[in-house]
């Protein structure tokens, strides 16, 4: 096809179709990153491409040892690249992202699900001039990574729910140590780990083994008897189950021991963090006095950290239903406190994952499901609207309600939806949660019911009545 064909209108069978003014192509879209190099990520080596023209080779490979990292950096600066893209795959990204940030550059990390090249095509150079061509268009979003304070809080929380993963583990060896000597002290107490638990288990790992003697480390707080708990010591003692237990009690005690070490450095953390500047007004501080004390929580934080995430937020986030303190920390360890990344709430329950799906093909909606994400804060939102249950507050009643009707798996990421709502509007604007009440929430939900039953009436051409309650029969 000539050059001066795609000048003209479109023509089919010699005839013209349309009179409109044709618009002359470009030849190339436009470059809105003209120094942009992109970055294949592997765990032995790492693909570099730059713009051509910029060396006398675009694409070069570097290992993934530290001096050849600073050499990659060294080759972006003489090529004088301003801003990189590259693939977040696994944990080999971390290193070389914080080196490249630090030096300056714009450093963007970018989903391998979003960056696809074409099927057939797959090798480690075309990725990185694949990523260097998109980024150059301007085509490429990065992901969201809070600042470096916040990326270390968030490791050290991390850090500690795996050691609690782990102390869960030992838990379990503990149980079953017991449960093949038939001593059957789980049916008797609630928690084999709590005060009176543990006390039995290391007099029996110090060698004592008469019921009566161990009984007596139960607590006055037990519901059961000490002779119920005696019974239930008597057992078939064998070393080998003695051993396993013994093992299980030191490695659960080390992991402790090791939570107990992550706590001190997560408070000495958040000491490091600047507070917010707010005058809080009188009536908010009468609100936050009279609030009540929540029940203690097994794996809970060993300092204060309400008063922490007070200092630093500027509200009470453990006001909302269903948040603890320990779960606002999570949360803030995940989205940071600048929120000014998402520009409403709608667009940060999206990044969440607490939005339905909109997958649509030929005007017929397929699918409606969430999509499926890894987020921690997601998962802690999550984790707390599901306690909403029994809560007497107006998410409660909006749970309850949502899960009589859709069921619990929807119910749940429709209240963690509004628990991001609720969290991004306080953070951001700076508000306190007030609580408005289960029988509120249930007057509203009534006057809506009947404003829709009333339209839909006149719809019909009938009018809707209100009876007396007493002429009910």
């Amino acid at each position: 096809m000539s050059k001066d064909t795609l000048n003209e209108p479109w023509r089919s069978k010699g005839k013209r179709l349309s009179t409109a003014k044709y618009v002359k192509l470009p030849k190339h879209l436009e470059h809105i990153n003209q120094m942009a190099a992109g970055i294949d990520i592997g765990s032995k080596s790492h693909f570099v491409c730059v713009p051509e023209g910029c060396d006398a080779v675009s694409v070069r490979e570097f290992q993934s040892f530290t001096a050849d990292l600073y050499e990659l950096v060294s080759w972006l600066k003489q090529c004088r690249i301003e801003t990189v893209a590259m693939e977040s795959t696994g944990v080999y990204w971390i290193a070389l992202y914080e080196l490249l940030e630090s030096e300056g550059f714009e450093v963007k990390l970018v989903d391998a699900r979003h960056v696809k090249n074409v099927s057939g095509r797959k090798t480690d150079v075309m990725d990185c001039q694949w990523l260097q061509q998109l980024h150059t268009y301007g085509l490429l979003s990065g992901a969201f990574r809070p600042e470096q304070q916040v990326c270390a809080l968030r490791a050290y929380l991390r850090q500690r729910n795996m050691l609690i993963e782990q102390a869960g583990s030992h838990i379990q060896h503990m149980q079953k140590a017991l449960s093949q000597m038939n001593i059957q002290l789980h049916n008797v107490i609630s928690d084999i780990t709590g005060d009176t638990g543990m006390k039995i288990i290391r007099a029996m790992v110090s060698g004592e083994r008469d019921p009566a003697l161990l009984a007596k480390y139960r607590d006055p707080r037990c519901k059961n008897s000490v002779e119920t708990i005696k019974k239930s010591l008597t057992g078939y003692y064998r070393e080998e189950h003695l051993f396993a237990l013994t093992q299980a009690v030191e490695l659960y005690e080390v992991y402790q021991a090791k939570i107990a070490a992550c706590d001190r450095e997560i408070e000495k953390q958040l000491g490091q963090f600047k507070e917010i500047a707010r005058q809080v007004p009188e009536i908010e501080k009468t609100v936050r006095e009279k609030r009540k004390s929540r029940s203690h929580c097994k794996n809970e934080l060993s300092f204060d950290v309400k008063t922490h995430l007070i200092r630093l937020t500027g509200v009470d986030l453990t006001a909302i239903p269903g948040i603890e303190a320990s779960s606002a920390l999570k949360i803030v360890s995940e989205i940071g406190l600048d929120l000014t990344r998402w520009k409403t709430s709608k667009q940060f329950a999206s990044w969440l994952g607490l939005c339905p799906g909109n997958k649509v093909s030929g005007g017929k909606r397929l699918s409606g499901k969430s999509k499926r994400t890894a987020n921690y804060a997601s998962k802690t939102l999550r984790m707390a609207a599901s306690t909403l249950h029994r809560s007497q507050t107006a998410l409660g009643a909006f749970f309850r309600r949502l899960k009589s009707r859709l069921g619990a798996p929807k119910a749940i990421t429709a209240a963690a939806h509004k628990l991001a709502t609720i969290i991004f509007n306080m953070l951001k604007k700076g508000v306190e949660y007030v609580e408005t009440g289960q029988n509120y929430y249930e007057e509203k939900y009534h006057e809506r019911l009947v404003k829709s039953l009333s339209l839909r009436a006149k719809t019909l051409g009938f009018d809707l009545v209100k009876t007396p309650m007493n002429s009910v029969a």
